[in-house]
């Protein structure tokens, strides 16, 4: 392939990239910066996890090891 052509294919591609508009989603854009906190987030994803395999190894250490 050519400089020529090479050089056309980028240029097309940073002319792509300069005029594109995506839609802009406003509202979580102000979610965002507000600092509100989404409904699907959780503060610690495992924390499930961990009070269950805490329980798990609290029972595999058997009675004698807790006062």
């Amino acid at each position: 392939m050519g400089r020529g052509r090479q050089k056309a294919k980028q240029t097309k591609v940073a002319r792509r990239l300069k005029y594109y508009t995506p839609e802009t989603d406003y509202r979580a854009l102000e979610r965002e910066l507000s600092g509100e906190p989404d409904a699907t987030s959780e503060d610690d994803p495992y924390a499930e996890y961990a009070a269950r395999y805490a329980a798990d190894e609290e029972a595999a250490k058997g009675p004698e090891a807790s006062p």
